[in-house]
């Protein structure tokens, strides 16, 4: 029997024993404040400066004294602000208690009805109800989407926007420790972020991938002009260069320019990344759990991805280890990522509540624990 269906007969039956043994609802539902320090508070991008995280810890625990964990998302120039996503996280709570664990699709149906938007903290809900689930069978969260194709995901790294020798000295640095794939975020000034490619270019040597993302802070001639001034330093990928709403811009740069072409604040939804696939608009799709609304639905956008044979890629989302390896769980079972992910961003943030997640020579290895694999360390 091939290993997936293998795993999904193994689940099945052990789910069998469960019902026929042992309830499976959720008792309690806990809310915890995770607010993380920058290790650089004047990192920022092109929409906005992020000196901390405010973001939520969700703890779903079952009748047999299992805890299910999941990470809201609060970043206000992305998702949402911390009292937001705590006010939808309490909004929901009645929803949560005493639902079976082993319910996903129906709970998260039931959110997408009760709660608009809020994508950050639908994901959180998710998380928390594999990552319980998978507790409760005893294997990883990779294991419940049918078995990893891979066991270390490839990591790239961001360098924020700063001077041209500053990012240079950052990405001196990132190379010294083993990564081999940069993302240089971008301004929308032409001339200076010319500079910063350059810089960054002779920093990092000629054997390092460099992305560019320039945030939407381009428009599309703008892009095609300084694309002509960037070219010589090799770029391999340039993610979400024009506004979100310019997929037409997004489209003329993926038939023009000889880079692959990503789209980020242009798939925030299932829907988005369905046209986007179905019109050929981008070479590359930035997918995360937290902007798409959890790992349901993430994996619906990576099929649609795969059957377009449009690229995925697993984006950033600043968050604790927990996050990141959600992240790395589900990058696990893509069929393919020519691109370095970037689920290594935990490494430039302070107090985080979870169980390291290391980085080793650029690669995070994959979890192998039960459900997202990492200890809460905070109780």
């Amino acid at each position: 029997m091939p290993a997936p269906f293998a795993a999904i007969a193994f689940q099945l039956l052990f789910l069998s024993e469960i019902h026929r043994n042992i309830a499976l609802n959720i008792v309690e539902v806990r809310l915890t404040e995770c607010t993380q320090r920058l290790h650089d508070p004047s990192w920022k991008f092109a929409r906005a400066q992020v000196p901390q995280l405010e973001g939520h810890v969700l703890e779903l625990t079952d009748d047999a004294g299992f805890t299910g964990l999941g990470y809201a998302h609060a970043i206000p120039a992305i998702t949402t602000h911390g009292a937001g996503a705590r006010s939808a996280l309490e909004w929901i709570r009645p929803v949560l208690l005493h639902r079976q664990i082993d319910s996903i699709a129906s709970v998260m149906e039931e959110l997408e009805v009760l709660l608009a938007f809020n994508f950050s903290v639908k994901a959180a809900v998710d998380m928390a109800l594999h990552d319980l689930l998978g507790k409760r069978l005893g294997v990883p969260v990779s294991t419940l989407l049918g078995g990893r194709l891979r066991d270390a995901i490839p990591q790239s790294r961001i360098l924020a926007i700063k001077a041209p020798s500053e990012m240079a000295r950052k990405a001196e640095e990132l190379v010294t420790a083993g990564y081999t794939q940069l993302k240089l975020k971008l301004s929308g000034d032409t001339a200076l972020d010319i500079e910063r490619v350059a810089a960054v270019r002779a920093a990092a040597g000629p054997a390092t991938v460099l992305t560019l993302d320039p945030n939407q802070s381009y428009s599309c001639k703008q892009m095609m002009q300084a694309f002509s001034k960037m070219e010589r330093h090799d770029i391999a990928l340039i993610e979400q260069p024009v506004p979100a709403s310019d997929t037409e811009g997004l489209a003329l740069l993926t038939r023009t320019l000889p880079t692959a072409i990503e789209a980020d604040e242009s798939a925030q939804t299932v829907d988005d990344v369905f046209k986007l696939v179905t019109d050929r608009q981008a070479d590359v799709i930035n997918l995360k759990i937290t902007k798409l609304g959890g790992i349901g639905r993430f994996m619906q956008a990576v099929h649609i991805c795969e059957a377009g044979n449009v690229i995925c890629r697993v984006g950033a989302a600043f968050g604790p280890a927990l996050l990141q390896a959600m992240g790395a769980q589900v990058a696990s079972v893509i069929k393919n990522l020519p691109y370095g992910c970037e689920l290594s961003e935990h490494q430039h943030l302070n107090d985080d509540p979870f169980e390291s997640l290391p980085v080793d020579n650029g690669l995070i290895t994959v979890p192998t624990g039960p459900g997202g694999g990492l200890l809460y360390c905070n109780k």
